[in-house]
C-alpha cells in the first residue's frame, strides 16, 4: 500500500524554497517573477515545478539533501538531460506549472517499468518526470526514504533509431558503494535501473494531472 506523505508546503512557500536555493537564477527568473507566477497558479496544494528546459535535472540534483548530504547524479548517466517526456505525458508550455495528486507508488514495488507504466495509465494517472521527482524531494525530503524510493518513468531517452534506451530514471539513497564513493553514503542519488528489472525498494511515482499557471 502506498504511504500517504505529509502535506506539501504551500505554493508560496515552495516558491520561496526554490528562490532560497537559487533555482530562479538557474531558470533565468527574477525572484519577484517566480513569486508572481507561483501566486497565479490555480492549485494551492500541488507541487510547483520549473520546466526541464528552464532548469534541467543535472542542475537540480545537487540541491537535494538527505542527512546533510547533497544529491548527485550517477557517473554513468552523463546524458541525464536528454531524458524527455514519453507519450502520453503532456507538459504545460508555461515556465512553471503544478503537479497534483502525487503518489510514490509503493504498491508497485517489485514491479518492472514494463508492468508499471500501463497500470499507471490505465488507472487514469500520469507517470512522474525525472525533474518532477527531484522537485518533490527538494520540497519534501521525506518523500525519499530507505526502502521506499521511487522511479520516474515518465522520462525516457530515445536512441537514434527511435527505440527507448533501456535505462529508466530513479531517485534513491546511496549506500556509498562502488563508483558512488564512500563520501556519498546516505546522499540522495539520481540514477537509473534497467527497464525490465524489479526492485523491492523502488515504487513508481505518479500524479493525477499537471495544471497550467
Amino acid at each position: 500500500m502506498s504511504v500517504e506523505l505529509h502535506t506539501l508546503p504551500s505554493i508560496t512557500d515552495q516558491a520561496e524554497r526554490l528562490i532560497e536555493l537559487g533555482v530562479h537564477e538557474l531558470g533565468g527568473f527574477r525572484p519577484d517573477e517566480l513569486r508572481s507566477m507561483a501566486a497565479e497558479t490555480r492549485d494551492s496544494a500541488g507541487l510547483l515545478v520549473v520546466r526541464a528546459d528552464r532548469v534541467p535535472a543535472s542542475a537540480l540534483a545537487p540541491l537535494l539533501r538527505h542527512q546533510g548530504k547533497s544529491g548527485f547524479v550517477v557517473v554513468d548517466m552523463p546524458d541525464i538531460d536528454q531524458f524527455s517526456p514519453i507519450e502520453p505525458v503532456n507538459v504545460p508550455d508555461e515556465p512553471i506549472y503544478v503537479v497534483e495528486g502525487l503518489d510514490r507508488g509503493d504498491h508497485m514495488s517489485n514491479w518492472s517499468p514494463h508492468e508499471a507504466l500501463p497500470a499507471i495509465i490505465e488507472g487514469g494517472r500520469t507517470p512522474l518526470l525525472l525533474v518532477e521527482g527531484i522537485h518533490w524531494v527538494i520540497q519534501q525530503p521525506a518523500a525519499l526514504e530507505r526502502g521506499h524510493c521511487f522511479m520516474t518513468i515518465g522520462s525516457r531517452l530515445r536512441k537514434a533509431n527511435g527505440a527507448f534506451d533501456a535505462r529508466t530514471p530513479a531517485l534513491w539513497i546511496s549506500n556509498g558503494t562502488g563508483r558512488d564513493g564512500r563520501d556519498n553514503r546516505n546522499a540522495p542519488k539520481v540514477g537509473w535501473c534497467w527497464e525490465g528489472n524489479r526492485h523491492t525498494w523502488l515504487g513508481f511515482a505518479s500524479a493525477t494531472t499537471r495544471t497550467l499557471t
